[in-house]
């Protein structure tokens, strides 16, 4: 989902365009609730909101029939879900907020509208039992009118820029209540969806699936019939009603042997209208054709792809038909990356919504890659890596306890779900060295969790059985961990070699980042070389000869790691030695670490001197990264020096 808001980051904005988000610069949406997890599986669990009764079944079926408007958000009419006891089930239990009137409920056929109780959201009703593993069938009868409430309600209404009312949905994460009676858990995907929409005959209306018919019912309404055979989550059930116009184009993948997928647009009834959107829906065909080169065939190739255009501000990934208010190639790109990563592979916790939005903004990076070319990737790389780092902390992962309603900015945070998220795909891509290996890894999760849900751990063990590489330590620096490394970095040439200390410390509250490095180095005779090193130690030296002299050090000249460059400093050295250090932070608070760059066990007097000379700490260590208390140190400039007896070295630090 992509939500396009306004704040500071002006030239962001106009670079990426974000499906529903609530960005810090902003807008986004997600997923999550919360039951129990059991050992290192997360099972399946509830929201703490919802009632217990609702993990006792599985379902299998949606059925919406009902009216609905393009010029109010009322709805009535009936829901009907099929599901599978899990076990001996005597109480059902479903929700649907209590703005919305329940007028029937009938219960494997039977009625039970007076034994209804209404907790909250939750409508709980004692029924006769049935057996774990048998089916039931439960519909509701119900009519109301959801509030409005923004970008997280579940139904709104608006005018087109021709004049014309438009009500569409938007269910993500917790807001399918709003508008029909649901179950809202992520790992309870029905097997299919029906949705019939009555309305005017004025208008049409969209949904997911197949368009099976419309039918005229007289006195100036009509029914749209759809249909879908795939698996689908409870909040990738949309609708969207208006004065509408379809102009469809289709995409060939490769994968189909000269066969179609049908992309079927609802756009405003007006000649404008089409000719101002033409362009940037015609973009969608190519863009499935490579998505389905790089992962797999599109996954709903059966039924089809399509938009239906909205005053929404940005993009809701709804299975088969993006709920969209414009086609820039980024919104596009990134609504049409969900139908892989978010639709056909769902997060299975709104904790791991990165396997959502990160891969989705990820496939609007790849869109610009392989469709624009290199330099409009690494535009738009550049911009998600600078802004995921316009603030020194936060993880990916979103903890547990972040995961409610009121709290969706967090979810969809911009900064950290979006362009934090698709900055990890991309440095995974640098870790594994192989872009063949790269999106094999892509395909293989896709189809390995196709019609399921996944986990960030999923996706890891994923990576790993494909590559044979280790990502534990990746995750848990890039994924579950904070920050980004800082890096300082001195350079010096001697007799023809070239000699890097590379220092790394780190913005926030994961101490390193184990990584491989670029550095672009630039001669005095005007060549330049490229050359990668792993960065396994927050200090490192490097050496390597050329004959000749390096004036210039460009880090990560393409964008494929997330780091700051806090200083780049030639260093004079008369005589190489193996005792170097760098201080961790030029100016400290509490504590200064020193990071030797000889790893043996070798002796070092370590004295610290203020400004006048005088000696005001002094001591000696064995270690390669010494941590100095300076609590006692009074506010001011100091001179820290570190001998071993054959060489000296100073550097100065701020109090």
């Amino acid at each position: 989902m992509k939500q396009i808001l306004f704040s500071i980051s002006f030239m962001l904005i106009a670079t990426f365009s974000f499906s529903q988000i609530n960005h810090d610069f902003e807008g986004v949406t997600g997923c999550s609730h919360s039951k129990a997890h059991i050992g290192q599986d997360f099972g399946r669990y509830l929201y703490n909101w919802q009632s217990e009764y609702m993990d006792d079944y599985d379902v299998t079926f949606y059925f919406l029939d009902i009216e609905v408007t393009s010029t109010s958000l009322f709805i009535q009419g009936n829901s009907t879900m099929n599901g599978i006891a899990l076990v001996n089930l005597d109480t059902f239990a479903i929700e649907l907020k209590s703005f919305q009137t329940i007028t029937q409920l009938l219960f494997n056929g039977v009625d039970y509208t007076s034994s209804i109780t209404r907790v909250d959201d939750n409508v709980i009703v004692p029924v006769t039992e049935i057996v774990a593993g048998d089916s039931f069938s439960a519909q509701i009868f119900y009519n109301g009118i959801p509030p409005t409430g923004g970008f997280f309600s579940g139904v709104s209404n608006g005018t087109s820029p021709y004049g014309k009312g438009v009500t569409w949905t938007l269910s993500e994460p917790f807001a399918a209540s709003d508008w029909f009676p649901v179950k809202q858990d992520l790992e309870d995907k029905a097997d299919s969806v029906w949705v019939f929409l009555t309305t005017s005959s004025d208008n049409m209306a969209g949904s997911q699936g197949i368009l099976t018919d419309v039918v005229d019912l007289g006195n100036g309404y009509s029914r749209y019939e759809w249909k879908s055979n795939y698996p689908i989550d409870y909040y990738l059930i949309s609708f969207a009603v208006s004065e509408y116009q379809e102009y469809n184009v289709y995409a060939h993948p490769e994968e189909m042997g000269g066969d179609s997928v049908l992309i079927q647009n609802f756009i405003y009834d007006d000649p404008q209208s089409l000719a101002q959107n033409k362009a940037g829906i015609d973009e969608t065909a190519p863009m499935i054709e490579l998505f389905s080169d790089l992962y797999i065939l599109y996954p709903f190739w059966e039924e089809k792809y399509g938009h239906c255009l909205t005053p929404l501000g940005g993009g809701m990934e709804h299975q088969t038909m993006t709920t969209i208010g414009g086609f820039s190639f980024g919104l596009v790109s990134h609504e049409l990356g969900h139908m892989w990563f978010g639709d056909n592979v769902t997060c299975a916790t709104w904790s791991d919504i990165w396997i959502n939005e990160g891969f989705a903004t990820y496939s609007n990076y790849l869109a610009e890659e392989f469709i624009h070319g290199w330099s409009s990737g690494q535009s738009f790389i550049k911009g998600a890596q600078d802004y995921a780092m316009s603030a020194a902390g936060g993880s990916t992962y979103i903890p547990i306890d972040q995961i409610y309603p009121g709290n969706e900015g967090r979810i969809f945070s911009g900064r950290l779900t979006y362009y934090k998220g698709a900055a990890i795909v991309h440095t995974l891509r640098h870790e594994i060295q192989d872009d063949d290996l790269f999106f094999s890894v892509m395909e293989t999760f896709q189809t390995d969790f196709t019609d399921s849900t996944a986990t960030g751990e999923d996706f890891k063990n994923t990576a790993e059985e494909v590559t044979g590489m280790d990502f534990g330590q990746f995750f848990d620096q890039w994924y579950y961990g904070e920050g980004y490394p800082i890096y300082d970095i001195e350079f010096y040439n001697m007799d023809g070699g070239n000699y890097f200390d590379i220092l790394q410390t780190t913005s926030a509250s994961t101490p390193f980042f184990d990584m491989i490095m670029e550095m672009r180095l630039y001669f005095n005779d005007g060549t330049d070389k490229l050359i990668s090193f792993h960065q396994n130690e927050n200090f490192i030296s490097h050496s390597l000869y050329t004959g000749k002299e390096v004036v210039y050090i460009d880090v990560d000249p393409n964008d494929w790691t997330m780091e700051k460059v806090a200083s780049i400093a030639v260093a004079i050295k008369e005589s190489q030695s193996e005792m170097t250090f760098k201080i961790g932070q030029s100016q400290v608070s509490d504590d200064v670490t020193l990071y030797f760059s000889n790893k043996e066990n070798s002796n070092k007097n370590i004295t610290i001197t203020d400004i006048s000379g005088k000696v005001v700490y002094n001591e000696q260590t064995e270690i390669s990264e010494f941590k100095i208390n300076t609590s006692f140190l009074t506010t001011g400039v100091y001179i820290i020096r570190a001998s071993d007896g054959e060489s000296t070295f100073v550097k100065r630090f701020v109090k």
